[in-house]
């Protein structure tokens, strides 16, 4: 499908209305597209915004227009996908107007969800007082539950937490049922599925009865709210009459509901994105929100960011091409004022050791031209595609880092420290009550689940606490933690109480952990100073769920020049002056196991997503040889995605591949993952002369179709009976007259 249609371009859609003077927003300073972006404020609109096509000015420009036009700030609803981007663009829109734009409601789709709920969620039975807990305290109600519904035990193959929490996460984010879900990605595990949906059944019970919410409530439960409940829905709607989206090709079928709600009464909704650049449904993102929108909002106008402020040109003609073939997209072709000298560069090393070699020998050419590593990356699909090299990048000494890690508050004592927190919010959090009495000697998991349950059920929790008949052993301990919360009751200064909790805590941590607390340590001192910067102690423990601080470490390491070594998944929205791609294989890229259709396009985007990260270098690599799962080795050529691009995009650096190589690359069948032992059966070669217009084909996966137009080099244009038309390579499609 190319939905390619575009609003036309007027320049009198940048005149200012009426006689008011001439605005304080210059929008002289956006190209012409994003202008039209900007002052097109009324009804529907999908903005397709290339790599680099300054995506987030044209929002911040947006908003300062809307507040210049007249429009109240507390009716504007910005969402991003993390809080530090709906930050930077209100901020920068602050310098473009003035102070007003502090008043935008900007956040995350899980961060304003936790607001309207507070406020609203009492229309579903939720008081304002809820919990928001992260994956770890999930997997721990889970594992609670899995034992008391005698689902554990050596004999009873029953899934881990971790797994559960995968299952009843992806059912969620995906919109499909749970057993469904069991049966397509899970068949292994199917015959536990009855226990599976009994154990989902307890797990909602617990967090209701605990007025407890995970990630994906948060989304479930907002939308329930504009769903079932008309008044919220017309307060709500009434209250965000602008709404704009960041990033909507990730939003997942959730999302895009609550979106469609929001704005079910006046239709005012920017959404913008790039659907080649939609790369997330292992989270539960759905590519074709953003293809689908027009239809969800009839009328819906379309403005394309084509101009690219990042990327040389021969980089831009490259990854235009790389995307030329996508089955699916809003078509756009960027390009840029910048010229460039170099041509992206393909090297093939005879093994991965030899790949590594020549990755870490043009990083060394690059930092002797003046390049800082800091401003290098190394890309790659897998984490473990990157051994070779890093073992590579040790042996000659060069400093890198290698993205991901710990956030601060999941480690073990940050968390034992906010569950004395989390209680002055919400004292019937029955998590954290398990996890601070187990500090307590001589209490273990069956006492302290007792207390916490007679807790949960009472009406004055530290009452209750104080009551609870005692042990002698852990009398003493009980009455220090009793003597704790009497005093936290009587502060309210987040600092304070954090001072508090860690008077009675400091003891306690250095004996738990007493093999590194002085390392620890400084997780506890840093973690005042960010406490001490809130005004009410609700505001910091739902940040330290929806988002979490990096640890010091994780800062320490920004600001040290250090090469980055990345997935693609997690370079994202990142730019770099000299990137390098490596592991471009077949079989690894895409991946052996991504099937033809909606899993091959999304391998498509992904190669595509990790080219447009360069600015002025782009490096292309791949091994000739792999090991095979039994430990075997074999031959390879280069992936799919780079034999189908135009010849003179790139420079060789290497000797191309002789016929002696592997041969062309097979994509799997439907079916399952490619076989690296089984030889398959030759087949012929179709030519020009078979595949004339209106020749009938039949092809393994999209089974039957008609040849539309002539072949264009090795690619042919095939209309499907069932799937429509798709651009097909012969090299490695599988074509067969019928």
């Amino acid at each position: 499908m190319d939905c390619g249609k575009v609003a036309p371009m007027q320049n009198d859609l940048f005149q200012t209305p009426g006689n008011s003077s001439l605005p304080s927003v210059n929008l002289e300073e956006l190209n012409l597209s994003q202008r039209q972006a900007v002052v097109s404020t009324e009804g529907p609109l999908l903005v397709i915004a290339g790599a680099g096509s300054g995506k987030t000015r044209t929002l911040v420009y947006r908003v300062a227009y809307l507040l210049e036009q007249g429009v109240d700030p507390e009716n504007i609803l910005l969402l991003t996908f993390t809080r530090k981007a709906s930050q930077e663009m209100l901020w920068r829109a602050g310098q473009l107007l003035n102070e007003t734009c502090r008043r935008v409601v900007g956040g995350t789709f899980h961060g304003i969800a936790n607001m309207l709920l507070r406020r609203y969620g009492h229309h579903l039975g939720f008081g304002s007082s809820f919990t928001i807990i992260d994956r770890a305290d999930a997997e721990g109600i889970v594992n609670l539950l899995k034992g008391s519904l005698g689902l554990t035990g050596r004999d009873k193959q029953f899934p881990t937490k971790r797994v559960l929490i995968n299952m009843l996460s992806g059912s969620v984010n995906k919109s499909i049922a749970l057993d469904d879900l069991i049966f397509d990605q899970y068949a292994h595990l199917s015959e536990h599925v009855d226990d599976i949906l009994n154990l989902e059944k307890h797990y909602k019970e617990f967090k209701f009865n605990n007025g407890l919410m995970d990630y994906d409530d948060l989304l479930v439960n907002w939308k329930w709210l504009l769903a079932e409940v008309p008044e919220a829905r017309q307060e709500i709607g009434a209250r965000y009459s602008h709404i704009m989206v960041d990033e909507y090709q990730d939003t997942n079928l959730i999302q895009a509901d609550i979106v469609r709600l929001l704005a079910h009464e006046h239709e005012n909704v920017m959404v913008v994105g790039d659907d080649s650049q939609s790369i997330y449904s292992f989270r539960g993102a759905d590519f074709y929100n953003i293809m689908r929108f027009p239809k969800v909002f009839p009328g819906t106008q379309i403005i394309k960011l084509e101009e690219n402020y990042r990327s040389s040109q021969p980089i831009l003609s490259l990854t235009n091409d790389i995307i030329r073939n996508a089955a699916e997209k809003y078509t756009k072709t960027l390009f840029t004022q910048i010229a460039g000298e170099h041509k992206p560069r393909l090297f093939a090393g005879r093994d991965e050791r030899e790949e590594a070699v020549f990755v870490a020998k043009k990083i060394a050419e690059l930092r002797s031209k003046g390049i800082e590593l800091n401003n290098i990356a190394v890309l790659f699909r897998s984490g473990f595609h990157s051994y070779k090299l890093e073992l590579e990048l040790n042996s000659t000494g060069v400093d890198f880092e290698k993205r991901g890690g710990l956030k601060l508050t999941e480690s073990a004592h940050m968390k034992d420290v906010i569950a004395f927190l989390r209680l002055q919010v919400n004292p019937y959090d029955t998590l954290s009550w398990n996890r601070i009495l187990l500090h307590l000697d001589k209490v273990g998991p069956k006492t302290a689940r007792k207390i916490a349950d007679t807790i949960s059920t009472a009406e004055s929790p530290l009452q209750a606490l104080s009551d609870y008949p005692c042990g002698k052993p852990w009398r003493q301990g009980m009455g220090k933690l009793v003597l704790l919360f009497r005093d936290m009751e009587k502060e309210s200064v987040p600092g304070n109480l954090y001072e508090q909790v860690l008077l009675y805590y400091q003891p306690l941590f250095e004996q738990i952990y007493r093999d590194d607390f002085p390392k620890r340590q400084k997780d506890l001192d840093q973690l005042k100073a960010i406490v001490s910067g809130y005004d009410d102690i609700q505001g910091f423990v739902d940040d330290t769920t929806l988002d979490p601080p990096e640890t010091a470490a994780g800062r320490e390491t920004a600001d040290k020049e250090r090469l980055i070594l990345s997935t693609i998944h997690s370079s994202k929205g990142l730019e770099w002056d000299a990137v390098f791609v490596i592991g471009l294989a077949e079989g690894r890229f895409p991946h052996s196991k991504a099937q033809l259709g909606e899993q091959w396009e999304e391998e498509r985007r992904l190669l595509y997503v990790a080219a447009t990260r360069a600015r002025k270098y782009l490096y292309l690599s791949y091994p000739r040889e792999l090991m095979t799962p039994d430990r075997q080795f074999r031959r390879v050529g280069m992936s799919p995605f780079l034999s189908e691009l135009r010849a003179g995009l790139f420079e060789r650096l290497d000797k191309p591949f002789t016929q002696r190589s592997a041969p062309s690359y097979q994509p799997p069948s439907a079916s399952g993952a490619m076989d690296f032992g089984m030889k398959s059966k030759k087949t012929k070669n179709l030519s020009a002369k078979d595949l004339q217009q209106g020749a009938r084909v039949k092809h393994p996966f999209f089974g039957q179709g008609s040849v539309k137009g002539s072949m264009k080099g090795r690619s042919v244009d095939v209309e499907f009976d069932r799937h429509g038309i798709k651009t097909l390579h012969l090299d490695y499609a599988k074509l067969s007259l019928v």
